[in-house]
């Protein structure tokens, strides 16, 4: 398995592994918290390291140590913060840009929850197209007991995701479910044993990564447009999605390998 150097980012780790970005939210101590520069180092890593990188075409996200992919704001940091609601209007408008960005990011990206995902740490795992949890991994999005609401596109993202009713029962009680139970309403694709969730992220996003670039591009975007429109105009993009890539050096190898019964080559042109 080829690896670059790690890189340090601030609140962040950086390492290609075989075609896969994966950073880490690395302030351990602080549970992973969204504090510090960590979305300004965010936005380094998606848009000027991994975006930039031809040999990246996909993106892994992770937390580091065993306790926290990311427990959302840093409270502690935030507790004496006083802002008018106007200031706060104009200021919240940046994250919900990075996370609307990271979203819908050119690359796939999957998420390797492994530990607890909270508040905006849950945000951003629904920001990425995969998730696959620890099975120690907790979900939620709290914020209404401490008097204010997910304001980073959870009262947005989860009810398209796992409908309405549950997605205001999680947001209104503000209770905590467990990975079995976030894979039963569908927020995690999967859910492995702790030792089990890296190597397995890994290698779903290698998989991914190893498939026409192009193609997965338009894919995911298609989906996207889909999730957020009526059928007709869905299809309507998925026709012009089919046809940004009909006549791409990647089909033409990818049906070239197939008759010849070779491994193809892409080159994400």
């Amino acid at each position: 398995m080829t690896s670059n150097a790690i890189q340090e980012l601030g609140t962040l780790l950086y390492e290609v592994r075989d075609r896969v970005a994966v950073i880490t939210l690395n302030r351990p101590d602080r549970m992973n918290t969204l504090g510090g520069t960590m979305k300004a180092d965010l936005a380094r890593a998606f848009f000027e390291l991994a975006r930039e990188d031809d040999v990246v075409r996909a993106v892994l996200v992770t937390g580091a140590g065993d306790r926290a992919f990311c427990a959302g704001a840093d409270i502690k940091e935030r507790a004496n913060d006083v802002v008018r609601g106007t200031e706060y209007f104009v200021r919240q408008k940046a994250t919900h840009e990075l996370f609307r960005r990271m979203e819908e990011f050119e690359k796939p990206v999957v998420a390797a929850i492994n530990g607890v995902a909270l508040g905006g740490g849950l945000e951003i795992a629904l920001c990425c197209d995969l998730r696959l949890a620890a099975s120690t991994a907790r979900f939620g999005l709290p914020e209404i007991k401490l008097g204010v609401i997910p304001a980073a596109g959870g009262t947005q993202r989860l009810p398209r995701l796992i409908g309405e009713a549950r997605a205001k029962e999680l947001i209104l009680t503000a209770d905590l479910i467990d990975a079995d139970t976030a894979h039963r309403y569908g927020i995690v694709s999967r859910v492995l044993p702790p030792d089990e969730l890296m190597p397995a992220a890994l290698e779903l996003a290698q998989r991914i990564a190893a498939h026409p670039p192009l193609a997965v591009r338009f894919a995911k975007s298609a989906i996207h447009r889909g999730m957020q429109t009526d059928l007709d105009s869905g299809l309507e993009y998925e026709r012009y999605a089919a046809a940004m890539i009909v006549d791409s050096d990647d089909r033409i190898e990818g049906m070239r390998a197939f008759v010849e019964k070779r491994e193809p080559r892409f080159t994400g042109r």
